[in-house]
């Protein structure tokens, strides 16, 4: 049975070539395409796409605001399909808070360039979306009232220690709940979330607007610091490096990595190595399978791990896999991971 989409996006060009993409795979059907959100309402109540592809920026009604509405009134997986412009990456990221499962980069000048990339890209999600019952989650999301608290922490010490996170699916929403309750002497932090180029900078901007930590855009070279969060830029894969008494990171473009670049894997090897015993490694929601071995790598080095379960992600893949392998030391809610970091801490330091 082919997996039904539907394409929103008030570029007539840009649905052409998106659908014709999208007809190369078999196992898809594009049931429709609409220009603005008045219409995807009418296809998505007559057609009941299994996905809708949806822009950001459209006449009459915007993306977020018909997402909303979706969520609110016929919740149905959605895939965010946006320009790579600053402000695209900024609304994309409100898109994601408000309830789409992902975002695929498209260039903002001409839809041809680029085109092959965005097409695997694009169809591997919409494969995941489908296969991993995301219809029901998003369903019992949007009827929950439950919200995760802030808490306030606080650690013994913080001498030479770090933590490495890696997220995909899901991620962007999960790491914002993990980072804004850090304490602002957590020990240096680096992640890895997958993302297209552009779009980590604004990213790592809104962290830092709702966090007591530092959150930044990683620069090859930035020393890893005590109370300082650092984000793998998009299209650039981060590694540590022990420097004397210091942790540094590099930055590289190298092959991809488990599919990725930022790769998760390419982190956790790195940490595994130069900071073993003394790391934390967390792997949030996420689709395929990148970083499960880096965690098993980290774990086999002494390092404390953590994977969030199944029932708090939005995608069950990364943490399946590396909790299969052998990588989890510990499966927990995403409630409840700010506060297994701050108790592995306070004893590692005990």
């Amino acid at each position: 049975m082919s997996i039904r989409v539907l394409i929103v996006d008030d570029s007539a060009t840009a649905r052409e070539v998106l659908t014709r993409a999208l007809q190369k795979d078999s196992e898809i059907e594009v049931i429709g395409t609409a220009p603005d959100a008045y219409v995807a309402r009418d296809k998505i109540v007559a057609l009941k796409p299994d996905v809708v592809c949806l822009d950001v920026e459209m006449p009459r009604m915007d993306g977020i605001t018909f997402l909303k509405k979706i969520m609110q009134y016929m919740p149905v997986p959605v895939l965010m399909v946006s320009s790579l412009t600053q402000k695209g990456a900024s609304v994309t990221l409100d898109a994601l808070e408000a309830g789409a499962v992902d975002v695929v980069g498209k260039p903002h000048q001409n839809i041809y360039d680029g085109i092959e990339a965005i097409e695997k890209e694009l169809i591997s999600k919409i494969k995941m979306v489908a296969s991993s019952n995301l219809r029901a989650k998003i369903a019992k999301r949007q009827s929950s009232n439950t919200q995760i608290l802030e808490k306030k922490y606080s650690l013994a010490t913080t001498t030479n220690k770090m933590i490495a996170i890696g997220a995909s699916t899901g991620g962007t929403v999960a790491l914002a709940e993990l980072i804004k309750s850090f304490p602002r002497d957590i020990p240096g932090t680096v992640i890895v979330q997958h993302m297209p180029a552009g779009f980590t900078e604004a990213f790592a901007n809104r962290l830092n607007d709702i966090s007591t930590v530092e959150v930044a855009e990683a620069k090859d070279g930035d020393v890893i610091t005590k109370g300082k969060v650092l984000i793998a830029p998009g299209d650039y894969h981060m590694v540590i490096r022990r420097e004397g008494g210091q942790y540094k990171v590099r930055l590289g473009t190298g092959e991809k990595v488990s599919g990725h670049r930022p790769s998760v894997d390419v982190l956790f090897n790195s940490v595994s190595k130069y900071a073993g015993a003394n790391a934390i490694g967390v792997i949030l929601t996420g689709m395929g399978s990148d970083g499960a071995k880096g965690l098993l790598k980290m774990r086999n080095a002494g390092s404390h791990t953590i994977g969030q379960d199944e029932k708090s992600c939005v995608v069950y893949g990364m943490p399946k896999v590396a909790n299969d392998i052998g990588g989890v030391e510990i499966q927990l809610p995403l409630e409840l991971i700010n506060d297994k970091i701050i108790s592995t801490l306070n004893k590692m330091e005990s």
